[in-house]
């Protein structure tokens, strides 16, 4: 047998010992038959925010940048639990089979101008007919953050657990998962397309957008709008979708940056709170979007056709 030097050895090993740990699926359970899928998560301290320079690497417009500072340590306790993917259209329909609950007609989309796109709201789009197909295993969308709301409210009812929206810390630690990178998958974008469904080539050929790096991910996802949930690689946690497919909806009321959010993870309840936060990009969103420190803001009672629901179940 060759002898192996031994630096070389331990390298192996170590390597050995990374992949395997990779590999390992975290457990998860349900509270009922359709509830969703929930991962518990272990506690530990991160920095929230956003180092110095990456705002301007990312090609943040300047008017847009300074939301996510100041950086802060903020400590999540163990015992969370947080649904593995977003809320499916399957999901959500047995709720609104449950309860009644009418969602309404009116919804935010995304009109392609070329080299960008605005938003227009249709009449006639809901969370049924968002504008292109659906089916049960897709995320649900053009859901308000008060339809999001009412539907944790209905699990909590169902189940006698305590289920809610994460708060902005809760998400952004689980979203990176032990890094402190941009994206969970590393600074660079390129490698976006194993990991989530977002404003790739596959949408820029089929909407005629533009192609070029700040407009659009160099990859191909197979997808234009919305993708079954847990299509791509999750997280080190195992959550899927994290960055990419949809938005997602937190508690918190929207403020204008980082100063006065709580270190042990809770949700901030002051501020504007006809607006409430979102994170995580979209199947549509320009790259810059898509950023595990990225904070954007929608309006409480308005709904989008990117824009979903994950939740939380406390300890």
């Amino acid at each position: 047998m060759p002898k192996v030097p031994f630096l070389a050895a331990i390298f192996v090993i170590v390597l050995f010992v990374h992949d395997a740990a990779a590999q390992v699926t975290p457990p998860t359970f349900r509270d009922c038959s359709d509830c969703p899928e929930m991962v518990s998560l272990p506690g530990g301290t991160f920095t929230m925010g956003v180092p110095a320079g990456e705002e301007e690497r990312e090609g943040v417009p300047v008017s847009m940048r300074g939301r996510s500072e100041p950086q802060l340590r903020v400590s999540i306790a163990p015992g969370l639990a947080m649904s593995r993917n977003a809320v499916t259209v399957g999901e959500f329909a047995t709720f609104v089979a449950a309860t009644g609950h009418s969602p309404g007609s009116g919804c935010w989309g995304v009109a392609n101008t070329g080299a960008s796109y605005e938003y227009l709201e249709a009449a006639t789009l809901n969370w049924r007919n968002p504008g292109f197909p659906q089916k049960d295993d897709y995320p649900v969308v053009c859901v308000s953050w008060a339809d999001a709301l009412a539907y944790t409210r209905w699990l909590s009812q169902t189940t006698g657990k305590p289920y809610r929206l994460p708060s902005e810390a809760e998400w952004e630690f689980a979203a990176r998962a032990g890094t402190a990178t941009a994206r969970y998958w590393g600074d660079a974008p390129t490698a976006a397309c194993a990991f989530g469904n977002v404003a790739d080539l596959t949408l820029a050929e089929a909407q005629q957008r533009d192609r070029r790096p700040q407009f659009t991910f160099r990859c191909t996802d197979r997808h234009v709008y919305t993708a079954p949930v847990g299509t791509f690689r999750p997280n080190a946690f195992g959550l899927y979708d994290m960055l990419g497919n949809v938005w997602q909806w937190v508690e918190d009321c929207v403020n204008p940056d980082l100063h006065g959010q709580p270190a042990d993870g809770r949700p901030r309840l002051t501020g504007d709170c006809d607006n409430r936060s979102m994170r995580g990009g979209s199947w549509s969103h320009l790259p810059w979007y898509v950023r595990a420190g990225n904070r954007v803001q929608g309006t409480a009672v308005d709904r989008y056709n990117f824009t979903g629901i994950r939740v939380v179940r406390d300890r």
